[in-house]
């Protein structure tokens, strides 16, 4: 077996120099470390992470807590996830997922076997007892998403109301004065306080007003069969309504099948506009999507690198709000004259 004694006769360097390579406990010249890393390639030595962790005290290795129970799969949320552990990757650290509830009873026991640096939470609530837990267990977090009370609190998240402004202008620009959002379902015991969906209404009912239009939200669950039930509840209370907003993504693949099912053609009777979604979805709809494309590869990225420059000691990262921007598809258009 390759060992660092073999590494170090072959870059021409001592075993310590190696060490500090691996480990990071003091620099190197850039000319020495390439020479270290590329004897390292040559011999296929390959770092015995336990060691590693015993000798610094750290694991190098970071959580992503998402409670997979609450919440559905998506593929918006493979893109925070991916871009999270490509982050971490490129600063030497590996990304593991959590999938913990948001009662913080798991993440608690997890947290007492030492098994990680630090964690990134998502899907976070307005008031969110994981929080609590990691400030009282003193772990390095950061989140994507937002609490009510953010007084010392390292984060990033969705710039609610950016995105909905944009949205209902897009379509008030078309000619669209009768909208309806397509909303979560705050009454849900777990999500009476998840943060997406209350900015999200907050930030309609604001824009609407504005605009002086009737603000009309519909509860909506995050399933297509709720999305389909829900338009023809849409159809038949709100006959006037020419465009629909759609806060969770499966919903928005029920409410065109709804329409398309009740001969209902989109975009020409109803324009329908994904208020987070990705590309990847949106082509899953016959016409394709127009949607709100989700921040999910930069809000994955920026909320690593404010984790991980906590655990390095190096100035925090200011909070991070970036909106979903308009990608232009086939469901939005002028309503009928």
């Amino acid at each position: 077996m390759v060992n660092m004694r073999d590494v170090a006769d072959r870059a021409g360097v001592s075993i310590a120099t190696v060490s500090f390579v691996l480990n990071g406990t003091k620099p190197v010249t850039a000319a020495t470390r390439a020479r270290v890393e590329q004897s390292m390639a040559d011999l296929g030595y390959r770092r015995n992470m336990v060691a590693r962790a015993l000798a610094s005290r750290r694991t190098h290795i970071i959580a992503m807590a998402y409670p997979a129970l609450e919440h559905k799969f998506g593929m918006s949320t493979a893109e925070f996830f991916t871009s999270a552990a490509e982050a971490a990757r490129k600063e030497d650290y590996h990304l593991v997922l959590w999938p913990v509830g948001n009662d913080g009873v798991e993440l608690r026991e997890l947290l007492g076997q030492g098994l990680v640096d630090g964690v990134v939470l998502m899907e976070v609530q307005l008031d969110d007892p994981r929080v609590g837990i990691l400030r009282q267990t003193g772990t390095p977090f950061a989140m994507i998403g937002r609490t009510s009370d953010l007084e010392g609190l390292a984060h990033v998240d969705i710039d609610f109301d950016a995105t909905v402004e944009e949205a209902v202008g897009h379509l008030y620009e078309l000619g669209h004065r009768r909208m309806v959002l397509v909303s979560g379902d705050l009454d849900d015991p777990r999500f009476h306080a998840y943060g997406p969906w209350v900015r999200t209404e907050d930030a309609y009912r604001r824009v609407t007003a504005e605009y002086g239009l009737e603000t009309v939200v519909l509860p909506c669950s995050d399933t297509t069969r709720a999305g389909q039930d829900v338009t023809e509840r849409l159809v038949r209370e709100h006959p006037g309504t020419t465009a629909i907003l759609v806060l969770n993504e499966y919903a928005a693949l029920g409410v065109v099948s709804a329409l398309n099912r009740m001969g209902r053609a989109v975009p020409d009777d109803f324009s329908v506009l994904p208020l987070l979604m990705v590309p990847e979805t949106a082509v899953l709809t016959d016409p394709e999507l127009t949607i709100m494309r989700t921040p999910g590869p930069e809000l994955g990225q920026l909320g690593t690198e404010a984790l991980i420059r906590q655990l390095e000691g190096a100035d925090p990262l200011p909070p991070q709000m970036v909106p979903a921007k308009l990608q232009p598809g086939g469901t939005t258009a002028a309503p009928r004259a």
